[in-house]
């Protein structure tokens, strides 16, 4: 799994090509690498905010379930797993006191947590993410819906997804997984060709591939399914990605995430490759694999709604929907992270400290950091989040929230990136407008801007930054 998976992490990573704000303005951009997750910035000017803004009190209707189970780690994986080993069968780790263990701090963390808010609401969304949760007997997972029902209680129709690995399941464990509840499931197939799979680590091969298609397409039931693939691998070359999107859009999923590699520290990557140079991709040809996703799956159906994810009508994930919209969630489990008053805050990666962790939560003697949230970090997670998506940025919510004057400048510093088609924007009945219609601020034709699909996609580290360093 890769960095742009919320809520793990929220984390700003710089852009690393040779690409600088100036050089966005000229004629002979250079290509920049597709965009990551962004977080932060600086600014030598201080930017003065509404003084009548309040931090939302919102509850979480969303909880992340952090499962961190896997066979082996994958060779681009910085996540927080546990390794289980090889195993004969899909079942075969079901009676793994490792697991099991595991599952029962889990459900102790989840007793323990407080209520954010005094008015509660049903939790709307629960995301089984990993590592790989299909690792997980379903009996396990149960028990974990099972206190999540007690503890906060589910809507009438809740989205319940759960990742799921080719060679980790068959038809009688995908079957007892949905009478669990799960309507949604997310297949990690990465790459459709024996040989990428095998330079990524990956445990599973082409033939579990197709398998797993196999069982999760033709199960009753089971409409809402989404498929994950990473560009950018090692030598992967322009007729396999072709390829692997075209068996993908074949496979008919719902819903299809697409990641480009980001080589993170720490992982065997690292030790074998640079960013940019053979047998990774350059600068132009990860440029060229995100345009080449963005045409073929758009004139396949799909709506490119956030830059790393496409969905057929009514069929985006409504949980990620909710880390785009800069809503409250709960995390549970190694690593994950919540986000409840305003407050970002993760669990520890090392299962010895998580299990003190939980230790100290149930004494009360957890910190949860700081409630004097800065402003404009809120803002700039607003700006950061919004445009990652179609949607875009609601200037007019944006100006209510964190003052006119500050949207009035997020106007003025994109203006030269709509003059080059980078930055576009809409007014209340989400008509384009022209360079010459586009008022600042507050004005009354611009209510949203949103980057360009897939230019401005492109380029939504330098422009986000660029937003950054007005506020």
């Amino acid at each position: 799994m890769l960095r742009t998976r919320l809520p793990l992490s929220l984390c700003y990573i710089p852009p690393r090509n040779h690409q600088t704000i100036p050089s966005l303005l000229s004629n002979s951009q250079p290509y920049p690498r597709p965009p990551t997750v962004c977080k932060n910035a600086s600014s030598t000017t201080e930017q003065q905010f509404d003084p009548s803004f309040t931090k939302p009190k919102q509850p979480p209707i969303s909880a992340y379930i952090h499962l961190p189970f896997c066979r082996k780690r994958c060779h681009y994986c910085d996540f927080p797993i546990v390794a289980l080993g090889s195993s004969s069968s899909q079942v075969g780790y079901d009676n793994d006191p490792r697991i099991s263990n595991y599952i029962q701090l889990l459900i102790r963390e989840i007793k323990a947590t407080k209520f954010e808010s005094d008015i509660q609401q049903p939790l709307e969304t629960v995301f089984f993410g990993g590592g790989t949760p299909s690792l997980v007997s379903p009996y396990l997972i149960a028990s974990v819906l099972d206190v999540l029902k007690f503890k906060f209680g589910l809507s009438n129709e809740p989205e319940i997804s759960i990742e799921m690995d080719p060679g980790t399941f068959d038809d009688i464990r995908l079957r007892e997984i949905l009478e669990l509840g799960v309507n949604r499931v997310s297949l990690g197939v990465q790459s459709f060709q024996e040989e990428l799979l095998q330079v990524c680590g990956r445990a599973h091969g082409l033939k579990e591939v197709y398998e797993a298609i196999e069982m999760v397409s033709s199960c009753e039931g089971l409409e809402n399914w989404s498929m994950d693939l990473i560009s950018s691998l090692p030598h992967q070359t322009e007729k396999m990605w072709e390829e692997s999107l075209k068996c993908t859009v074949d496979a008919g999923p719902k819903h299809v995430s697409v990641y480009d590699l980001q080589v993170e520290q720490g992982t065997k990557f690292e030790q074998l490759y640079t960013p940019g140079v053979f047998p990774l991709p350059t600068d132009v040809q990860s440029a060229d694999f995100y345009k080449m996703a963005s045409k073929t799956l758009t004139e396949a159906g799909y709506n490119h709604y956030e830059i790393s994810s496409y969905a057929k009508d009514t069929y985006q994930c409504k949980h990620n929907m909710m880390y785009w919209q800069n809503k409250s969630f709960y995390g549970f489990g190694l690593g994950s992270a919540s986000y409840t008053n305003g407050i970002r805050f993760s669990r520890p990666k090392r299962l010895k400290e998580y299990i003190e962790w939980v230790q100290k939560l149930e004494v009360g003697t957890v910190s949860y950091g700081t409630s004097d949230v800065e402003v404009k970090d809120m803002a700039m997670d607003v700006v950061m989040l919004s445009l990652r998506t179609a949607r875009g940025l609601h200037l007019k919510e944006f100006g209510k929230e964190f003052g006119w004057q500050l949207a009035s400048k997020l106007c003025e510093a994109f203006r030269p990136f709509v003059d080059r088609g980078l930055v576009v924007p809409l007014d209340q009945d989400r008509r384009v407008l022209s360079s010459d219609e586009f008022e600042l601020g507050k004005g009354e034709r611009t209510y949203f801007i949103r980057l360009s699909d897939p230019e401005g996609f492109l380029l939504s580290n330098e422009l986000i930054s660029v937003a950054f360093g007005v506020i």
